[in-house]
């Protein structure tokens, strides 16, 4: 079936009767919402006025983590199910879960960050993992610290401790969270504006096509606003977001090459230097934002920031911004909360059920999305039994038994490395994973534009490969090759 075909066949089956569950919004909460769903045997439906994974889901530090810092708020409650669920990731997706040591190095006259109380810290980390973390951890004295990772400040070092999370790829997690949704009946359309929602019975969704123009009309039993930093805006939304923005770096590692993932601090704020395959990943800012939520960008000054504090933790690198690789902005959509800086919001999320039959799902993390979504079908499920008893019972949650997918499914195309830049994946891309821009394949679905040099000179390729699947003309492939640069432009 053609890319074309495809997108016609999901708008007749969103608008061909009610639907038990739609979704607004193709990031990680939306696509764990769809997945589990599906999977209890409840038809679904969702959009995206984007590509999947286009904001927050595509952004973030690709780690999946319990949050050590959190440790230090006494957000047990957080640090434990960001744990489990951590686990539970690396067990259904082992292909995007992968254990990654954190080496966390302390320096006298830090007194945010104190060696025995990080001693103490990741011993306690470990048993909210419920004795099955990814790594067991420890801690060393400052001389292994530096036999460990050559060129780290030494400078007062004291020491350090060593804890396990994981690396994943944002992006892919959706996408492949996404293709097992609808692997289990979910039907699924990127590019599709929400507008408006009126409640008769069940609900009667506007949205429009924005690849063709067509309005569709999509009836359901309940509504899910999974829109990440756009949920505040979808109509009969009661969200109220603290947006922040946070901004990463890529580097080449042989510029700068940490064994681990080595965590850097600018008094309580923590950074990392993440081993990427050939390249470090550099990050995170966490700063208030009131900007456009479309075109969120990196500026100069977060740049800036950045490596002044990687180059003061490893003073030998003297990286510059000339030899950045590529750099991505995203935000967190945060619970609101007036107080305390950005870093101090909480990272915990709420499921709320302002109308009948519709749910707001906001804040949290990466690493809990899969907990966030079956704590919304459990309600969803428990509203449909008591409004609609004549339907068929909601199915027990699978989502932390059943494998993402095949290995034969993702063998290629999907993983943490970017996969070999050939005419097969991306037309793979296109027929299965509804690629429709340039954009869609080189930012997140194979990550050639947060890893290559020669993004642009892949582009063009990528393109010659897109356009007889899509039937475009010399004129789009040339528009599509300038929405790219406009996009890559945006960081």
């Amino acid at each position: 079936m053609t890319p074309t075909r495809q997108r016609e066949t999901a708008r007749q089956r969103l608008t061909d009767g009610p639907l038990d569950v739609f979704i607004i919004g193709g990031g990680i909460v939306g696509a764990g919402v769809a997945r589990d769903a599906a999977m209890r045997g409840l038809r679904v439906g969702l959009v995206d006025q984007h590509d999947f994974a286009f904001g927050t889901s595509s952004r973030s530090t690709r780690l999946l983590h319990g949050g050590l810092r959190y440790l230090a708020q006494g957000r047990l409650g957080l640090v434990h199910e960001a744990s489990v669920e951590k686990t539970i990731l690396h067990r259904i997706a082992p292909h995007l879960a992968e254990p990654l040591p954190f080496l966390f190095p302390t320096y006298r006259g830090n007194r945010h960050w104190v060696l025995w109380q990080l001693k103490i810290g990741v011993k306690l980390y470990d048993i909210l993992c419920q004795g099955r973390n990814l790594g067991r951890s420890t801690w060393l004295d400052s001389r292994e610290v530096l036999e460990r990772v050559p060129g780290l400040s030494a400078t007062n070092l004291t020491g350090a401790v060593r804890y396990f999370d994981g690396l994943t790829n944002d992006a892919r997690l959706v996408l492949d969270t996404l293709r097992s949704a609808e692997r289990s009946g979910a039907v699924l359309l990127n590019y599709a504006k929400f507008h408006a929602a009126a409640r008769s019975g069940g609900w009667t969704c506007e949205l429009e096509d924005r690849v063709t123009g067509n309005a569709l009309r999509v009836r359901s039993r309940t509504v899910v606003n999974a829109a990440g930093p756009w949920a505040e805006q979808v109509p009969h939304s009661r969200v109220k977001l603290r947006l922040t923005k946070g901004i990463h770096l890529v580097v080449d590692r042989a510029r700068l090459a940490p064994p681990d993932s080595v965590v850097m601090t600018e008094g309580k704020r923590i950074l990392f230097a993440i081993p990427w395959r050939e390249r470090t990943v550099l990050g995170t800012t966490d700063t208030d934002y009131a900007g456009s939520l479309d075109h969120v960008t990196a500026e100069a000054a977060d740049v800036d920031y950045v490596l002044q504090v990687v180059n003061r933790f490893f003073p030998a690198a003297c990286l510059r911004p000339a030899e950045v690789i590529s750099v991505w902005a995203g935000l967190r959509p945060l619970i609101a909360s007036p107080r305390g800086k950005p870093s101090d919001i909480s990272r915990s999320h709420q499921i709320r059920n302002p109308e009948p039959g519709w749910w707001d799902v906001a804040g949290g993390k990466l690493t809990t999305y899969r907990r966030m979504a079956e704590q919304t079908i459990d309600a969803i499920a428990r509203w449909l039994s008591r409004n609609y008893p004549r339907a068929p019972q909601v199915a027990p949650c699978r989502t932390a038994g059943q494998p993402l997918l095949p290995a034969a499914e993702t063998a290629g195309v999907s993983g943490i490395e970017p996969p070999p830049c050939t005419r097969d994946v991306v037309e793979h891309y296109c027929a299965r994973e509804w690629a429709v821009h340039v954009e869609d394949v080189m930012v997140r679905r194979a990550s050639w534009q947060q890893y290559c040099p020669d993004a642009r000179q892949r582009a063009e390729r990528v393109a010659d490969w897109m356009g007889p699947r899509l039937r475009w003309t010399p004129e789009i492939r040339a528009a599509e090759l300038q929405r790219y640069r406009n996009a890559g432009a945006l960081g």
